[in-house]
C-alpha cells in the first residue's frame, strides 16, 4: 500500500495494515516508534491490545538537556497495558552525530541512515527500532516482527522485519514492506 504524501495524515491507515497484518501473518509482536506515547496508544485503540506492544522512544535529551517527550502519566498508561516502552541512544545516530557535529565527517551509521532514508525516513526508523528492540531483548531473537515508523510525527510506515543485533547489523532482513509514502 502506498500513501500519496508522508505525514502523520497516515498514522490510523498505518496502524491498521501493522495490525491487520501482524494478525495475518501470526506475528504476535508489534514495534512502533512513539516519542509522546500517541502513535502506541491508537495503536491499542484501533486493536492491537492481543498484540505484544514494544514502544521505542527518542532517548532523553533529543529535544533538548535532560527533556524527554514522554510523560509519566503517559508511561504509566501505557506500561499498565502492557506495553514495553524503551528509551535509549538510536542505534543509527548516537555517538557517531555527536562526533560529525563536533568535527565534522560522516561515519557508518549514518551512511547507513541515509541509504535507508532512500526508501522513506518512516522505513529507516522501523529498521533503526526493530535493532533496537532486540538489543534490549523487548522482542526474541530470529522472531520476525511489524515494525512502524514515521516520517516526523505519527506512522506512515509499517513493514515484516526479522531483526537482527546492532553488532550483526546486515543480517537484517527487511521482508516486507507492508505500506510507506509515495513522496516524502
Amino acid at each position: 500500500m502506498l500513501w500519496n504524501m508522508a505525514g502523520p495524515e497516515n498514522t490510523v491507515a498505518t496502524l491498521e495494515s501493522a495490525i491487520k497484518t501482524a494478525i495475518h501473518e501470526d506475528i504476535p509482536r508489534l514495534v512502533v516508534a512513539s516519542n509522546t506515547g500517541a502513535t502506541v496508544r491508537e495503536a491499542l485503540e484501533l486493536g492491537g491490545e492481543g498484540l505484544s506492544i514494544v514502544c521505542v522512544t527518542h532517548h532523553v535529551g533529543f529535544r533538548g538537556p535532560g527533556i524527554d517527550e514522554m510523560s509519566d502519566d503517559e508511561r504509566r498508561y501505557l506500561s499498565d497495558r502492557g506495553v514495553k516502552i524503551l528509551t535509549t541512544t538510536h542505534v543509527l545516530a548516537g555517538v557517531d552525530r555527536s562526533v560529525r557535529t563536533k568535527f565534522g565527517g560522516l561515519y557508518p551509521p549514518e551512511i547507513m541512515a541515509n541509504a535507508l532514508r532512500m526508501l522513506g525516513q518512516g522505513l529507516k526508523v522501523c529498521v533503526e527500532i526493530s535493532i533496537m528492540a532486540l538489543d534490549a531483548g523487548l522482542v526474541p531473537y530470529g522472531e520476525r516482527i511489524v515494525a512502524v515508523g514515521g516520517t516526523g510525527s505519527g506512522a506512515d510506515t509499517a513493514a515484516i522485519i526479522l531483526p537482527a543485533h546492532s553488532n550483526s547489523v546486515f543480517d537484517l532482513k527487511v521482508q516486507e514492506i507492508i505500506c510507506k509514502p509515495r513522496d516524502w
